[in-house]
């Protein structure tokens, strides 16, 4: 096996079927773009990826299943996201409208709010979103997970 450096992971929603749904769309190509909160990030203190930036791609059962590469960052209000992003994130919408009912169920949901400590936490036309685009620079084949 190959030995490369230990990259950080590229995760896409929360262990279970949407991950699964949107670790898929990306191994098809339909994904390449996807949307956080910035107060994520700020909670966390975690810098915002730089364009360049490669990431393993991690599945429900926490396996790496590609490297992504970052391809643009952009940080915006929630009412500015356009429908290129919500067409690139993958998911079948069809308008913006239906991209952000879809983000705000779940950034509105327990979970998401559990992680972010506010379970009042609500999402509006000024919350900053991060907009990210990449691109998959190789597919890696999972170890079996591990339980």
């Amino acid at each position: 096996m190959p030995n490369r450096e230990a990259l950080k992971p590229f995760l896409l929603a929360f262990p279970g079927p949407l991950r699964d749904q949107l670790v898929a769309a990306v191994l098809d190509g339909r994904k390449v773009s996807t949307s956080g909160l910035l107060v994520e990030y700020e909670i966390e203190d975690e810098e915002l990826p730089p364009v360049g930036e490669r990431s393993a791609l991690i599945d429900s059962a926490g396996r790496e299943i590609a490297v992504v590469e970052v391809t643009e960052v952009r940080v915006l209000r929630l009412a500015d996201v356009d429908l290129r992003h919500a067409l690139d994130e993958g998911e079948g919408y069809t308008s913006v409208a239906e991209w952000r009912a879809a983000h705000e169920r779940f950034w509105h949901s327990e979970e998401m709010r559990e992680a972010l400590g506010d379970p009042e936490f609500t999402v509006g036309d000024d919350t900053m979103i991060v907009a990210e685009r990449f691109r998959v620079v190789e597919r890696l084949d999972p170890l079996p997970a591990r339980g």
